[in-house]
């Protein structure tokens, strides 16, 4: 099955509510399940910024992209930005009216993606134990209501890979009714931890954006810092990472399941750290194994998608980063390519970035090495950056 159509579902559970039970077919992570990446290192680290070349330069096909931003303007798509990397090296980078370079995005659920990296590292530097720590043990002056066997073996693995067994009634099928009373409450983590239980931790999938906030409650309960100030430090300030926003509870905890703003630009380099198995520059910014753990399937169903710690993962070796109104951190190892769309497309719309990156990007990619120069396409495709960057 094409790989728009097994996003095309994983987005239903996200945006339009089919809440999918699904029975996960393992209960212990297995880290070796996705081979180390192979690839060359880096010949350069864009941490002060993205190097530019042709598409050709990276063995893809400037007429078949400038099929793609043709087609975003014909439909008149609401997608905002497209930047596409290759080996390191940007190829395509389009800002569509009025988004400009200056403009950050909310990523929205994308955001999970980098709060599971900062756990990841959490646990590296010493402030978790790990995986199979008891969620409730993060919180030992609550007082927690519906407090059962369940509740107290619900781990941070169950909140990373969206098992936790709270009924959590936060998504679109429930109007988003769980995620108002939240954020309506005075004590956002107090809510999320006081839920009744439906079914035993690790049991059964459901999506729930308060085990993505409690994911950022935990990252400041062990660290001291924010989510936003433990990024700055350890994620974010090593990429070059610094114009960015990120809101925050009531009880100044940074949001953990949205919100996060970022430029595109800043979105591909988080892609790029996971292509390079959490390497940059050097220095090893989050364990690999956390990387390929994060990115494998933990999830075993009919379905052939999956999830892993905060990430989508596609049987072909594909894994991304999803949110709300189409935003999109697309990895492709087997091509060494990262992929980013910011979009305000409504959810009617929401597969078009998947169907654009399967019919004109990835077949793009046609060569491994170079391509013969094609000065008429790529005149064509700045043409077509310019002319959609224009009122």
């Amino acid at each position: 099955m094409e790989r728009a159509m097994i996003f095309v579902r994983a987005k239903r559970w996200l945006l339009l509510g089919i809440v999918i039970v699904l029975v996960v077919g393992c209960a212990q992570r297995v880290l070796t399940q996705t081979p180390v990446a192979t690839h060359d290192a880096p010949i350069y680290w864009p941490t002060a910024g993205w190097r530019s070349t042709t598409p050709e330069e990276q063995g893809m096909d400037s007429d078949q992209l400038s099929e793609m931003l043709g087609t975003i303007q014909e439909q008149n798509y609401e997608i905002d930005s497209v930047t596409i990397v290759r080996n390191g090296y940007m190829i395509a980078d389009a800002r569509i009216h009025p988004f400009s370079s200056t403009s950050k995005h909310n990523i929205y659920s994308c955001t999970k993606s980098v709060v599971s990296a900062l756990i990841g590292i959490a646990i590296d530097e010493g402030y978790i134990e790990g995986m199979q720590q008891p969620v409730l043990s993060f919180f030992p002056k609550q007082t927690i209501v519906n407090r059962d066997a369940n509740k107290n073996a619900m781990t941070l693995e169950h909140l990373l890979t969206m098992t936790t067994g709270i009924r959590c009634e936060d998504s679109y099928l429930y109007s988003w009714t769980g995620l108002n009373q939240m954020r309506e409450s005075e004590d956002w983590v107090q809510f999320v931890l006081d839920l009744p239980m439906q079914g035993e931790p690790g049991a059964q999938f459901e999506y729930c954006n308060g085990a993505s906030f409690l994911l950022s409650a935990i990252i400041q309960e062990t660290t001291g810092k924010s989510a936003i100030e433990f990024a700055e430090e350890h994620l974010f300030g090593p990429l070059g990472i610094s114009d960015i926003d990120w809101s925050s509870s009531p009880q100044g905890i940074s949001i953990g399941y949205s919100e996060l703003r970022m430029h595109p630009h800043d979105m591909a380099k988080i892609g790029y750290l996971y292509l390079n198995d959490g390497q940059w520059d050097g220095e090893q910014i989050i364990p690999s194994e956390w990387v390929r753990a994060s990115t494998s399937k933990f999830i075993s169903a009919t379905l052939e998608d999956g999830y892993g710690y905060q990430w989508w993962v596609d049987d072909s070796g594909m894994y991304l980063a999803l949110g709300y109104r189409g935003q999109f951190i697309f990895v492709i190892p087997e091509k060494e390519m990262v992929v980013v769309f910011t979009s305000s497309l409504e959810d009617s719309d929401f597969y078009v970035p998947q169907t654009l990156l399967n019919e004109f990007i990835i077949p793009a990619a046609i060569a491994s090495s170079a391509l013969p120069d094609n000065p008429e396409g790529v005149a064509l495709l700045e043409s077509l950056i310019e002319e959609l960057a224009s009122p």
